[in-house]
Parts: structure tokens; C-alpha cells; sequence
């Protein structure tokens, strides 16, 4: 895995080496799913809702060939919603590369319009 793959990004929030090093800890399993991801953006950021309470909440973008994969995960502790976000997104990726596999095995059926012509013997 190489560390430019992966950008991390903070909203209202500072980012920390410690967040930094669980993110990219984290990530390198997602890495070892699947090679022919183009670049992971970790977004870390905190909702103020009261004076009292806030959210933290964690967003990850995949960007591979084909649809881009967009999740987001909000609770109490920003390492709790790293963790989340990474297994959603490890999720995300078997299912995809399940379904490929099986739409690579599996076989359709032809119809032909016509009937072949008889080849004589």
C-alpha cells in the first residue's frame, strides 16, 4: 500500500498524527481486498448540534473503476466511527467483487432469430 493512495481531509477538526496513523492502519485492509483501487479520501470532521453535544463522524470515498463508493458513519467517538466507515466499506467491496465474480461465471443463453443452415455431408 503506498500513503498517496489514501487522503485525509479534516472539517471542523484538527487532524492529529494519532488519527492519522488509525486511519491509515485501518485502510490497509481495504488495500489487500481489492488492487484496483484508484485513491481512498478519509474525511474526519465534527457537527456541533448544542453546546452540550456533538457529532463525529467519518466519510470515506473509493474511488475505483466504475461507481464510486460513498460512505459515512457518525458517533460519539471518531475512532468508533473510523472503525464503522472501514467495515462498511470492506463490506462494500466483497459484495462487488462477489457479484463480479459471479457475473463472470455464470453463462447466458443465445437466441437465434434463424435457423442455421444445413451443411451438406
Amino acid at each position: 500500500m503506498n500513503n498517496s493512495e489514501i487522503i485525509i481531509s479534516g472539517n471542523h477538526l484538527e487532524l492529529t498524527d494519532a488519527l492519522k496513523n488509525a486511519v491509515y492502519t485501518k485502510c490497509e485492509r481495504l488495500f489487500t481486498h481489492e488492487d484496483r483501487i484508484q485513491r481512498l479520501r478519509v474525511e474526519l470532521g465534527c457537527d456541533i448540534i448544542s453546546t452540550s453535544e456533538r457529532e463525529l463522524w467519518a466519510k470515506g470515498h473509493i474511488e475505483i473503476n466504475g461507481k464510486p463508493m460513498i460512505v459515512r458513519e457518525v458517533s460519539d467517538d471518531l475512532y468508533k466511527s473510523i472503525d464503522l466507515m472501514v467495515e462498511k466499506l470492506d463490506r462494500k467491496l466483497r459484495r462487488r467483487s462477489r457479484l463480479i465474480r459471479v457475473k463472470r461465471k455464470t453463462t447466458k443463453q443465445i437466441d437465434l432469430p434463424a435457423t442455421l443452415p444445413k451443411v451438406p455431408a
